[in-house]
């Protein structure tokens, strides 16, 4: 058995609040047991889990490039799991000094607050469950700009792949988020003097708040369904474009995507494919490694391009 195992996946909030073509539904499920099938296959003892945020536990009062949790629970946003995840933490202490010691401003959180875009892959793995496997959250910035240059997120996910290459632990890496999407997410360079209040401080929102937030998001996504929300279009040879990079194995050639570009052709959501960057650079620090499964579709009722992918080192 590999001691490393990847599985990325997009994530969307609407999975239970969107009303898809029946063939779409069947073919995500197809995609999300076949995920199952591996994990429970590889069984891991820990998993490393890359996952962005939605202004629900890191916002513009202080907003780093990347944390790792030595505790952290979940938010509950669109019903997501709210308890405590199991997070070993003198691990975490000693992942934080080998990565910091490799050069990467690596900030860490002792209350770290995940929402879903970071806990949906395991509650899809573990039916709900999101503490059900020791985990390490890690927080990748995919929403709030200024962004680093995408080689910094390829060195990060680098530098844990190394900290794991010599472990006789079974440890899965989880990149969860993206492909080509553009949800509702006020920029702060456009918003209005109340959003840049929420997204600078916005954390603990009351009941109302946050349901009148998810409304919208639905809303939006039955809209774009219908081909008339103001949001940007996915963009399938984008997506597809990503993929055979994560395929190939060059995970260098990662670096070529920038900020801008990625705004223009992918929408602003679409930085959430830095957890998949950090995540297939894990496992490339551990040796060369083969995509066993890929699925990937597009999806309006979800509001992204939605993918589904497992690798293994050779």
């Amino acid at each position: 058995m590999m001691p490393q195992a990847l599985l990325c996946m997009s994530h969307s909030p609407l999975l239970d609040h969107a009303d898809p073509p029946a063939d779409v539904v069947a073919s995500v499920q197809g995609a999300f047991e076949h995920a199952r099938t591996f994990v429970r296959d590889f069984d891991p003892d820990l998993v490393v889990n890359f996952g962005p945020d939605h202004f629900n536990g890191f916002f513009y009062d202080l907003m780093p490039p990347f944390c790792l949790g030595y505790r952290a629970h979940g938010t509950g946003d669109y019903d997501s799991f709210a308890g405590e995840l199991d997070v070993p933490e003198e691990i975490a202490e000693d992942l934080a000094q080998f990565v910091i010691d490799r050069g990467i401003d690596l900030a860490i959180s002792r209350r770290m607050e995940v929402d879903h875009g970071a806990v949906q892959p395991m509650e899809i793995l573990h039916d709900g469950d999101a503490a059900a496997r020791p985990v390490l959250p890690v927080f990748v910035n995919s929403v709030a700009r200024p962004f680093v240059p995408m080689s910094r997120v390829r060195a990060f996910g680098q530098a844990v792949g190394e900290y794991f290459r010599g472990t006789d632990r079974r440890v899965l890496f989880i990149g969860s988020g993206g492909l080509s999407h553009d949800p509702p997410v006020p920029q702060y360079a456009t918003a209005t003097d109340a959003q840049r209040e929420f997204l600078t401080g916005g954390r603990h929102p009351t009941a109302e708040a946050r349901a009148a937030r998810q409304a919208n998001t639905i809303a939006t996504a039955r809209r774009f369904a219908a081909g008339e929300a103001d949001i940007m279009d996915l963009n399938p040879d984008w997506d597809r474009g990503f993929l055979e990079v994560c395929r190939s194995g060059r995970v260098e050639d990662f670096d070529r995507y920038t900020a801008d570009d990625m705004d223009a052709a992918a929408g602003h959501s679409s930085h959430e494919v830095r957890t998949w960057v950090a995540a297939y650079s894990a496992l490339h620090a551990c040796g060369d490694y083969a995509v066993t499964y890929e699925f990937y579709r597009p999806i309006p009722e979800y509001i992204a391009g939605f993918a589904v992918t497992t690798a293994v080192p050779r």
